[in-house]
């Protein structure tokens, strides 16, 4: 079946969902297009908050800029950085106005967070689930727009170019332009979808590790998609792993324990009860994301030891309780006061900072093809993402990717020669099987050769491991009946290859890239 809009959005977070409210029109009708559940996001996962400057009495943007640029490791894009610090404040006005319910004090100022390389508290914040607040609120704005098409449960299997119409196309093939997407439907079969403009919204990439806060869908579809039409894909090797999920053997993903809790005065401690962080950086708990976490995997390495522990049994209980409140209440569920006991706490693959390459206007290299969110490198992050820095530059760029399409989009027109998906192909009895231990050997490659300390040796043999998983999955997608399962499996095995391939590439340690080939040399402001 083919349906026409002239929007088609991929992706239900924060960034797809407020693309989507802004172009939605009687003029414009939007496809909003979800691999399960519109509220399954990372989103709804983002506990922190938002990164904004709004006190002004001791905050400033240029501050905001620096903290971003330091936390890159200087690898950040000047101009992004700038657009996103000095477009925060209006966007976070229209969260609020969207019914985003930030915390305030009795005075009606906002109660401001800090988290780890912020100069100043800056961190607009619901409690300890701003994500999921954020989240609720764009939904419920969603489903009241009568402009807006939801499609739950349809799966992105490839987005449509040239390529589909027997057209050549290679990276250096000029002009290649997306017309819409093929888009596995409940039922099994292929629909496609075609539209003037298509966003791309469609999250991280935390499922190709075994060890991950990001959900389950988040398996890298969009820049899978992206790199097989030839688009421009980058800084993939940068992988943020969030220092402290806790550590709870068999949950999948793992329960994230928010950097704030830092900023309010939380100790790391290692297996023996001692504080380490002042043996790695004078910041001690309030370094960057990619020094504390290369500090525990230090500490677990010296001592053996799988975890090491949170420690906020100094802090007043009541309070604990009322900023974090969630993370209370599933501590507990495990047996863990935390006003009383130390949380244990691990590493996780938390945040891509690369993705598909966007322009300030969220344009990818490929005509009619934007990206926004987790999937795009717009560049603000550089070489490591500065905490609660994504959310804010999601919505900055769907402000910036809406108002260009929208003064582009009358220009565009359908294509009318788009060939149905074909859809030959059987189901073997043991497909499931093998996909299922696929996955599995590619999270244990990714998670052994991959991780938060890399070196020459590891990455090859991630090389070619991984390459027998390629060939085999190429196979037996050319030969199958196409399912969800089938497709996830392929694009991770894209993702790790983008991750591998362009950690081979980049010959020194730099931000979240950390080898033992090339060790580190400070930068100099």
């Amino acid at each position: 079946m083919t349906k026409e809009y002239d929007y088609l959005v991929i992706g239900s977070g924060i960034a797809g969902m407020s693309f989507a409210l802004k172009v939605a029109s009687e003029k414009h009708r939007v496809a909003l297009v979800c691999k399960s559940s519109i509220d399954e996001a990372n989103t709804a996962l983002a506990q922190g908050g938002v990164a904004s400057v709004t006190n002004l009495e001791v905050d400033d943007f240029d501050k905001h800029i620096h903290d971003t640029m330091v936390a890159g490791d200087w690898l950040s894009d000047p101009a992004a950085v700038e657009k996103v610090v000095k477009n925060a404040p209006a966007q976070i006005q229209e969260l609020i106005s969207w019914g985003v319910n930030f915390d305030k004090k009795e005075d009606g100022s906002f109660d401001l967070h800090r988290e780890g390389g912020h100069s100043e508290f800056r961190i607009l914040h619901h409690a300890d689930n701003t994500g999921f607040e954020i989240q609720e609120s764009l939904i419920e704005a969603v489903k009241a727009n009568k402009y807006i098409d939801l499609y739950e449960h349809h799966f992105a299997v490839e987005i449509i170019t040239q390529h589909h119409l027997g057209k050549f196309v290679s990276r250096r093939t000029p002009d290649i332009t997306c017309y819409g997407a093929y888009v596995l439907n409940p039922e099994g079969t292929v629909d496609t979808f075609l539209a003037k403009v298509t966003l791309m919204a469609t999250g991280g990439t935390g499922a190709v590790y075994q060890t991950t806060t990001n959900p389950l869908v988040a398996t890298g579809d969009g820049i899978a998609m992206v790199y097989r039409a030839k688009g421009t894909v980058k800084d993939m090797e940068f992988i943020q792993f969030h220092p402290t999920a806790l550590f709870h053997p068999g949950d999948r993903p793992s329960f994230l324990i928010t950097e704030a809790m830092r900023g309010y005065g939380a100790y790391l401690r290692n297996c023996k009860g001692e504080r380490f962080m002042e043996r790695y950086d004078e910041r001690l708990e309030l370094a960057p994301r990619d020094i504390v976490a290369r500090a525990i995997d230090s500490e677990m390495k010296l001592t053996g030891d799988d975890h090491v522990y949170l420690d906020v049994t100094h802090k007043d209980p009541e309070e604990t309780r009322h900023h974090f409140p969630n993370i209370y209440r599933k501590c507990l569920s495990l047996g863990i006061d935390i006003t009383k006991d130390y949380i244990p706490v691990a590493p996780a693959a938390h945040y891509l900072c690369g993705g598909i390459k966007v322009d300030l206007n969220g344009e990818s290299s490929i005509g009619h093809l934007y990206a926004v969110g987790e999937c795009s490198c717009t560049g603000l992050h550089g070489g490591n993402r500065l905490a609660s820095n994504s959310l804010i530059e999601a919505v900055v760029y769907a402000d910036a990717a809406a108002r260009h399409s929208l003064s582009v989009i009358d220009n565009y027109s359908f294509r009318t020669d788009i060939p149905e998906w074909n859809d030959e192909g059987t189901r073997h009895n043991e497909e499931m099987v093998l996909i299922t231990q696929s996955i599995r050997e590619v999270n244990q490659i990714m998670g052994a050769y991959v991780g938060i300390v890399r070196s020459n040796l590891r990455l090859d043999r991630a090389w070619n491991r991984l390459d027998i998983l390629y060939e085999e999955t190429e196979r037996l997608f050319k030969c199958s009946k196409i399912s969800r399962e089938l497709c996830e499996l392929r694009n991770i095995i894209n993702v790790g290859y983008l991750i591998m391939r362009q950690a081979k590439e980049r010959k020194e340690s730099r931000g979240l890239h950390y080898t033992l080939d090339y060790p580190p040399v400070p930068h100099k402001e």
